[in-house]
C-alpha cells in the first residue's frame, strides 16, 4: 500500500460546496512569542460551517497538490463524526525554537511549573545557525531540566556529516530521539546505520519523510527510522493517519503542524484514538502563540492537566475572530488557496 491507494475524503464525512464553506470561512493572522519557522505571525483559515470548527493551514511555501491535502485534513474534521477515544488526555512536549541558549529559562516559564516539564522537543538547524549553537541549546535545556526527556528536530537541516557529528556529540545528553535530522528517506537510513556502526544508539524519527513522500511507508521497508512522527493536517485527517500508522508498523508521535487551537484539538483527538501511545505528542506548540481564538471555557478545558491535552469539544471565539481578522489582502489570498486547494480535490474525484 502506498498513500495514493488511501482516499482523501473519509466516507462518512459530508463535505460542503465551496460556496458554502467559504461563506464559514474565517481567516486569522495571530501573533507569536517567538519566531518559528522564519514567522512572527501564524495564519489560518478557520471554517465553522460543520460539525465542529476547523482549520486548514498548510505552511505558506506549500503548493496546491500538497496543501490540498491539508484541506481534506479540515474538510473531514469539521464535517465528519466525532472520533472515537481509548483515553481522556494525551501526554504533550514543550517545544524550544531554535533560539539563543539564554533566552531558554524564559521560554521555559510559559509551559508552567518546569518541574511538570516531562518532556522538551528541542530545535536545531536553523538556516544561518551552526552546531556549535545547537549543541549549547540542547545542553542548556539538558541542565535546566535534568529530569525530563529531550529530543530534537532538524526539519531535514542537517547533511549526513553535520548529523553524525552532532549525535555524537551529544550523545552523553541520552536523547530520547532526534526527528528528521536529514532529508530524504535514503539518508535517513544511512544515518540511523553510520550512528549504530559508532555505537550509538540513539532513535531515528521520520517526520518529512512520512508527511512529505509520496509512499511514507518506505520510511519502515527501508529500516530508516525507528519511530514516525504523524500529523494530521499534512496527512490527510484522522482515519488517513491512523491508516498510516497501522501498515508502517512504527511507534508514532503525534504532532501538530504550529495549529491554533482548532488544530490542536485535532491533533489531540488522533492520539486520544489511538490504541498505543508511546511516546509525548508534540502538541503544546499552543504555549508558542500569544493568544488564541478558542473560548476561555474551551482553553480550559483543552489545557486542563498540565503536561497533558484533554481533547474537547470546542467552540470558537468570534470576539477573537474579530480580533486577529488577517488584513484584507491576506484573506484574499487564502480564499484563493482555498478555491484552489478544492478544485486540486474535485479533480483528483474526491468530494
Amino acid at each position: 500500500m502506498t498513500v495514493n491507494d488511501l482516499p482523501l475524503k473519509d466516507p462518512d464525512a459530508v463535505w460542503p460546496s465551496l460556496e458554502e464553506l467559504l461563506a464559514e470561512t474565517h481567516v486569522v493572522s495571530i501573533p507569536l512569542n517567538t519566531k518559528f519557522r522564519g514567522v512572527r505571525h501564524r495564519e489560518a483559515a478557520i471554517f465553522l460551517g460543520g460539525n465542529r470548527p476547523s482549520e486548514f493551514s498548510p505552511f505558506l511555501e506549500y503548493h496546491v497538490p500538497e496543501a490540498a491535502t491539508w484541506l481534506a485534513a479540515a474538510l473531514n474534521y469539521g464535517y465528519g463524526p466525532a472520533v472515537e477515544q481509548t483515553r481522556p488526555t494525551v501526554p504533550v512536549n514543550a517545544t524550544v525554537p531554535a533560539i539563543q541558549p539564554e533566552e531558554i529559562p524564559e521560554l521555559i516559564t510559559r509551559y508552567g511549573n518546569p518541574d511538570q516539564l516531562h518532556t522538551v522537543k528541542v530545535k536545531v538547524a536553523e538556516r544561518g545557525e551552526n552546531l556549535a549553537t545547537d549543541i549549547a541549546r540542547v545542553r542548556t535545556v539538558r541542565d535546566l531540566l535534568p529530569h525530563a526527556k529531550v529530543r530534537i528536530d532538524a526539519n531535514e537541516g542537517y547533511s549526513v556529516a553535520a548529523a553524525l557529528e552532532l549525535l555524537t556529540e551529544i550523545a552523553n545528553v541520552e536523547l530520547e530521539y532526534a526527528e528528521q535530522p536529514v532529508a530524504g528517506i535514503e539518508d535517513l537510513a544511512r544515518l540511523r546505520e553510520q550512528l549504530r556502526a559508532r555505537g550509538i544508539d540513539t532513535l531515528i524519527a521520520a517526520d518529512e519523510a512520512v508527511r512529505k513522500s509520496a509512499d511514507p511507508l518506505r520510511v519502515a521497508q527501508l529500516g530508516a527510522a525507528d519511530l514516525i512522527v504523524v500529523k494530521a493536517q499534512p496527512l490527510g485527517g484522522i482515519r488517513r493517519a491512523r491508516a498510516i500508522i497501522t501498515e508502517a508498523g512504527l511507534p508514532a508521535v503525534i504532532s501538530s503542524a504550529l495549529d491554533t487551537g482548532v488544530g490542536i484539538n485535532m491533533g489531540a483527538a488522533l492520539a486520544a484514538s489511538l490504541p498505543e501511545l508511546p511516546f509525548a505528542c508534540g502538541l503544546a506548540t499552543g504555549a508558542l502563540y500569544v493568544d488564541d481564538i478558542l473560548t476561555t471555557a474551551s482553553a480550559e478545558s483543552l489545557y486542563a492537566v498540565p503536561g497533558r491535552l484533554a481533547p474537547t469539544e470546542i467552540a470558537v471565539d468570534p470576539e477573537k475572530l474579530r480580533q486577529y481578522a488577517a488584513a484584507p489582502e491576506r484573506e484574499q489570498f487564502w480564499r484563493e488557496r482555498i478555491r484552489a486547494c478544492f478544485s486540486q480535490l474535485l479533480a483528483t474525484g474526491e468530494n
